[in-house]
C-alpha cells in the first residue's frame, strides 16, 4: 500500500532549484532510505513530508505530495499532518525538561491531560525504544543528564508518543557512536512493523544494512529508486554505480 505518492515535485529557494521533478511511491511500514552526497535535496525532499519547510523563508514548492491519497499542501491542518507524520533530527534535541514531560508534551498539546493514561503512554514510548529500564527510576531528572544516545532514543519516544503514523529520521545517527547506531538501526527495524520510516542517511552501509527500499539523489534530482539490495547490487544508473563504488561522493 502507498504511503506517499510524490508526483512532479519541485521546491525552490528563492531562484534555486533544489528538487527537480521528483516522481515517487513510498510504501507503508517498510523502510525507505533517501542517499546521496551532501546537498544533493534528501534532507529537503523529507522536510517536504511533514511540511517543515513551510518554515524556509522563499521556499516555494509545486507538484503534489499526496499521504494516504490527501494532498498535505492542499487544504490540510499541518498540526495534524505532523502528530501523523513524526519527526527525529540529526542531533539529538531532547527539551529541557524532564524525562517524563519531554514524552509528555505531544499528548498533552493534543488534548490528554490524564495523569494515568499520560504514565501508559510515557511508560509504553520508553519502552517501544528500549530505554524504559534504563530510565524508569530517574523520569523527573533532566533529558539533558541523558548520554547521546539516550537521548536520541528518547527523541524517537517522543515522536512515538502522539501515536504517528511516519517516522521522519534525518541522519538520526551521525552524532553518536558506533554501540548506539546500532540500537538505533535495531530499533528502526523493529518498529517498521508498525509505522512507515524513512531515512535521511551519509551512510550507505546503514541503508544497505536496515532499508527495504533506497533512493539515490544527486543535485537535486532522483536517480535511480528500487529495492536496496537490488540498488547496490546491479544499480541501473552509472551515476548510482559511480557512487555507490566511492568514485565520488
Amino acid at each position: 500500500m502507498d504511503k506517499y505518492t510524490i508526483e512532479n515535485l519541485e521546491l525552490f529557494y528563492g531562484d534555486f532549484k533544489a528538487l527537480k521533478n521528483i516522481n515517487m511511491k513510498i510504501q507503508e511500514k517498510e523502510i525507505t532510505a533517501f542517499i546521496g552526497p551532501s546537498g544533493c535535496g534528501k534532507s529537503t525532499l523529507l522536510k517536504t513530508l511533514n511540511r517543515m519547510n513551510d518554515l524556509v523563508e522563499g521556499c516555494k514548492i509545486t507538484g503534489t505530495v499526496k499521504l494516504d491519497d490527501q494532498d498535505i499542501y492542499g487544504k490540510i491542518d499541518v498540526n495534524l499532518l505532523r502528530k501523523r507524520v513524526g519527526m527525529v533530527f540529526q542531533k539529538p534535541n531532547p527539551f529541557p525538561m524532564s524525562i517524563y514531560d519531554n514524552i509528555a508534551y505531544g499528548p498533552r498539546t493534543h488534548g490528554i491531560h490524564s495523569k494515568a493514561k499520560l504514565n501508559e503512554i510515557v511508560e509504553k514510548s520508553l519502552r517501544d525504544v528500549a530505554i524504559w529500564d534504563e530510565v524508569k527510576d530517574r523520569l523527573n531528572k533532566s533529558a539533558l543528564g541523558m548520554s547521546g544516545g539516550q537521548q536520541q532514543r528518547l527523541c524517537i519516544a517522543r515522536a512515538l508518543a502522539v501515536e504517528p503514523e511516519v517516522i521522519l529520521m534525518d541522519e538520526p545517527t551521525s552524532a553518536l557512536d558506533p554501540i548506539s547506531t546500532s540500537k538505533i538501526e535495531e530499533l528502526a527495524m523493529d518498529l517498521k512493523d508498525r509505522y512507515t520510516i524513512i531515512i535521511v542517511t551519509h551512510n550507505m552501509q546503514q541503508a544497505a544494512r536496515i532499508s527495504d527500499k533506497t533512493a539515490f539523489f544527486l543535485l537535486g534530482e532522483m536517480v535511480e529508486f528500487d529495492k536496496t539490495e537490488t540498488l547496490f547490487s546491479v544499480p541501473k544508473d552509472k551515476r548510482t554505480e559511480d557512487y555507490i563504488t566511492g568514485r565520488f561522493g
